[in-house]
């Protein structure tokens, strides 16, 4: 089916169900949980963690970056305007498997023909690809995954150089997440500050994964 068939099976079949949900958040809006994650078609944040619209405030970005305060665009503006105006309470950062801007991460060479991309990826390569950030026995699917949790840890650390970041977390209104979304397995591994590891989501205490009140 065509994109735009698809548009008019939503008007007149689905639409129809949500037109009270619709209307309220024709007025306003008021998620909880900022996602940050890929853009990758893979990932589809509503589907994974079965919200309706009005639910996540998203950003998504090859490698799901968050560049540090005074070096982002869009991102930066996101941030502030989910956290200043939207009172955003929690915040969700999501890698996921088989990444391909992780992959260019591991392996920089592949970036020689999209130089935009590697223009956007050289400080994720920078910070995560040296040559003793992983174990000599760290190669392949085991390097890229490292990688990739290494990355959604970065992406935290970057956020609260954000200034509305910064102000939430020290008068303990914000709590930050990070995960990885096996796309293969539907499973979700997350950070544990505790563990200091990712764990599968059935063996994180329920306090250190907080997503609002989905």
């Amino acid at each position: 089916m065509k994109l735009m068939e698809r548009l008019e099976v939503f008007q007149r079949e689905v639409f129809p169900e949500y037109e009270q949900l619709f209307n309220t958040l024709a007025k306003s809006q008021s998620p909880e949980t900022l996602v940050i994650t890929c853009s990758d078609s893979r990932i589809d944040p509503a589907l994974v963690t079965q919200t309706k619209p009005g639910d996540l405030f998203l950003i998504r970005n090859a490698g799901n970056i968050v560049p540090p305060h005074g070096k982002a665009g869009g991102e930066e503006a996101t941030i502030e305007y989910a956290l200043k105006a939207l009172g955003i309470r929690n915040i969700v950062v999501c890698g996921h498997t088989d990444c391909g801007a992780m992959k260019a991460v591991a392996h920089p060479s592949n970036l020689d023909t999209l130089p935009s991309v590697g223009k956007w990826l050289q400080p994720m390569v920078d910070a995560l690809n040296k040559p003793d950030q992983h174990g000599a026995e760290s190669e392949g699917d085991s390097q890229l995954r490292e990688i990739i949790e290494q990355n959604v840890l970065l992406q935290i650390e970057n956020l609260k150089t954000h200034p509305a970041v910064a102000d939430a977390l020290s008068e303990g209104k914000l709590h930050i997440t990070g995960c990885v979304y096996e796309i293969e397995s539907g499973d979700f591994y997350f950070f544990s500050p505790k563990k200091e590891q990712f764990l599968p989501l059935s063996e994180v205490e329920r306090d250190e994964v907080r997503m609002g009140s989905l």
